[in-house]
């Protein structure tokens, strides 16, 4: 008799219930219902009353319209210049046997430790007017505007296409270029014919995920944009500049439609990436040519010698007396002087282990209820689940303020606290965690847990002593991965916090916001400084399984 079919007492049918509903709730009242608040809130005209004002009223901003423009031109300038630069970086990693392939991998990461800003704020240092590179030629380069987020946007972009790229060159069949040998037929005339074809799909992946992460990006928009708005941007000086919430709500509805048409779009890509390529298909092994090698080596050392250079003066500048004028070392940067010194500092780290505790907590128990419980409410949590990845941090965040600001209802009391922050933060990557879980739930054995049933185990002993150990580096990995994002998290907390709390990211925006760069630098080290240690650690506790 199988385990399935046996008998479940009432105790384990509460509890796989539980796993079920508990989540889905959640997910209902933390993502749900502030993605209803904003299509509500953009009927509510700011004079009074319910209609289509604010629609009516964004015809006649052109401000917003610029905008619009602006995030367009920037985010298909930025996904040429990423996919050109990312497919190099991956056909290197992955088809050559060029040196300082570890060197790349570390510098790719680099952007996932630091808040986006920080990206700008280097190329400040390094190309502004008073950089160190205008100081060596006696000039003053202007390097805010669309040339300056250009750059910003790329470095922030490029080691996600380079992760998509790598992962759709796997796919190769080694023995097509074999064959294609015997024939005759040119390097060349394989890589058109060949490879080409087969990452076309992983292209156009990468394209839609680089076009997303650009048009929604805010950190680096805010820093380095200067006299170019973008819709990020436009939505946070329609709230907070100019107070007209109801315009903002309709802008951040803008803002959702090509994220979200990119993302759909992406995913059916991906989709069709999965299917390329037989399972016994044998990756191509990369043949040592001095020459090719030489080539890719050249164009890595330019692309990540580039992270590496912005991520590093950063950390530089931030131990430097006047930069790029008095280069003697200081530690005064770090004596922050603003209003609750590194209190969001500590603000992020209690905010980011809240989101990591109970984001994997919710996550593993809504990964074991679909698995468990397939039906209704089931399909329902797949398709919540699937939805956030969808909405960019900016437009998340200003729903959180139209559904939690409100001091009539019950959960209005959530409003200002480090809870809601950190559920901001979860549901903001809600959908890569669930799918990172879910994934290691069907590697489990069923037999462990058909053994454990027949030995009289219930659903509490098949979660105690199956799936946890099971999955516990899975589930440190997505902890880690949550605790990461929302230590850099700008754009899904800037409309919530409030004078008493606020975090790391948005201090080191305001810090350059004041003109304070060199204590901007100091602030964004210490999150890189809090965040590698992370991920350092992670790396050491799974590398013993």
């Amino acid at each position: 008799m199988s385990a399935a079919r046996l008998p479940m007492r009432p105790a384990d049918r509460w509890l796989l219930r539980a796993c079920l509903g508990l989540p889905l709730l959640a997910l209902l009242m933390f993502f749900g219902m502030p993605m209803l608040g904003i299509g509500w809130r953009s009927l509510l005209q700011d004079g009074g009353g319910v209609g289509l004002g604010n629609y009516a009223a964004l015809l006649d901003t052109p401000g917003v319209w610029r905008a619009l423009g602006n995030s367009l031109l920037l985010g298909a300038a930025t996904t040429v210049v990423v996919l050109v630069l990312g497919f190099v970086l991956a056909f290197g990693l992955e088809r050559t046997c060029m040196p300082g392939k570890r060197f790349a991998a570390i510098g790719l990461a680099l952007p996932m430790l630091a808040p986006s800003l920080v990206l700008g704020l280097g190329l400040i240092f390094l190309l502004g007017r008073n950089g160190i590179v205008g100081k060596m030629l006696g000039m003053r380069p202007d390097v805010y505007g669309f040339w300056g987020l250009l750059a910003a946007d790329v470095l922030y972009a490029l080691p996600q296409a380079v992760l998509i790229l790598r992962a759709a060159l796997r796919h190769g069949d080694a023995r097509q270029y074999e064959a294609a040998e015997m024939l005759g037929a040119s390097p060349w005339r394989q890589f058109v014919d060949i490879t080409l074809p087969g990452v076309r799909y992983g292209l156009l992946s990468a394209a839609f995920v680089v076009f997303t992460i650009t048009i929604t990006d805010f950190g680096n928009a805010v820093v380095i944009g200067g006299n170019f708005p973008v819709l990020a941007t436009e939505i946070y000086n329609q709230v907070s500049g100019q107070m007209k919430f109801g315009l903002g709500a309709v802008v951040g509805i803008v803002l959702l439609v090509p994220a979200a048409l990119s993302v759909f779009i992406e995913h059916l890509a991906a989709r069709r990436q999965a299917g390329v390529g037989a399972e016994s298909a044998q990756p191509p092994v990369p043949q040592r040519r001095p020459a090719r090698d030489s080539a890719f080596f050249a164009a890595m050392l330019l692309s990540i010698g580039s992270i590496y250079a912005v991520v590093v003066t950063v950390v530089v500048a931030s131990f430097i007396r006047l930069w790029p004028y008095k280069l003697d070392l200081t530690l005064k940067h770090y004596d922050i002087d603003i209003a609750g010194g590194y209190a969001p500092l500590w603000t992020s780290v209690w905010v980011s282990l809240l989101a990591a505790g109970l984001g994997t907590a919710l996550l593993f128990m809504l990964a074991f209820g679909v698995q468990r419980l397939p039906g209704r409410a089931a399909a329902l949590a797949r398709l919540l689940s699937a939805l956030p990845v969808a909405v960019p941090g900016l437009v998340l965040g200003l729903a959180y303020v139209f559904t939690f600001n409100t001091a009539n209802l019950p959960w209005g009391a959530l409003y200002g606290t480090a809870l809601l922050l950190a559920l901001c933060n979860y549901y903001h990557y809600h959908t890569q965690g669930f799918v990172t879980v879910s994934t290691g739930m069907r590697t489990v054995p069923a037999a462990l847990e058909d053994a454990t049933q027949v030995l009289g185990g219930g659903t509490g002993r098949v979660l105690a002593d199956v799936y946890l150990p099971a999955m516990r580096t899975t589930l440190l990995a997505v902890a880690v991965f949550l605790f990461m994002r929302s230590m850099v998290t700008l754009s899904a907390v800037i409309f919530l916090i409030t004078p008493s709390l606020s975090v790391g990211a948005v201090t080191v925006m305001r810090l350059d916001e004041a003109g304070f760069t060199s204590q901007a630098a100091a602030f964004s080290t210490c999150i890189m400084a809090l965040v590698g240690t992370m991920a350092l650690l992670l790396h050491l506790a799974t590398r013993r399984h």
